[in-house]
């Protein structure tokens, strides 16, 4: 199996990002054809560990001088949103990581709500944006996502 896999990753290449192969078939890692071969469960939930664990990353970077003091909600809050829009996007947020900073977390939750991210993921009851302020608010995890 070992001499078959090398044999067929030289004749495929390996590419980090999609792309079209010669047919036009959109085609990601080793030949990969993804209209052909839906990604499995497990595949998924890897891809999806390795970007949680870089918006960890990532936001922990951008709060450094605070990030340690603040709870597991509110870290929880601000990793979701790094995951969601990405450290330029988040860095950004000057407001909201002002508010962050000096531990004003009504203020935060107000900056949250004041953006072109908010109107895009939603405001509403059960929506993204709202239930994120609210749990930088409160400091509580809805019930729905409480350990069990």
């Amino acid at each position: 199996m070992r001499i078959l896999s090398r044999l067929i990753r030289r004749h495929e290449g390996s590419r980090r990002r999609p792309y079209r192969d010669s047919r036009g078939i959109l085609t990601v890692g080793i030949g990969r054809n993804l209209s052909a071969v839906p990604f499995r469960d497990d595949e998924i939930m890897l891809m999806f560990d390795n970007d949680v664990a870089e918006a960890s990353r990532q936001v922990e970077r951008l709060f450094r001088e605070t990030w340690t003091n603040l709870s597991a909600v509110r870290q929880a809050v601000l990793t979701d949103m790094m995951f969601n829009m990405g450290a330029p996007t988040l860095t950004g947020f000057k407001k909201l990581r002002r508010a962050v900073r000096v531990g004003d977390f009504e203020e935060a939750a107000a900056q949250m709500l004041d953006s072109r991210w908010a109107t895009q993921v939603g405001r509403k009851t059960h929506q993204r944006a709202w239930r994120l302020a609210k749990m930088m608010r409160s400091d509580t995890w809805p019930p729905d996502c409480e350990e069990r």
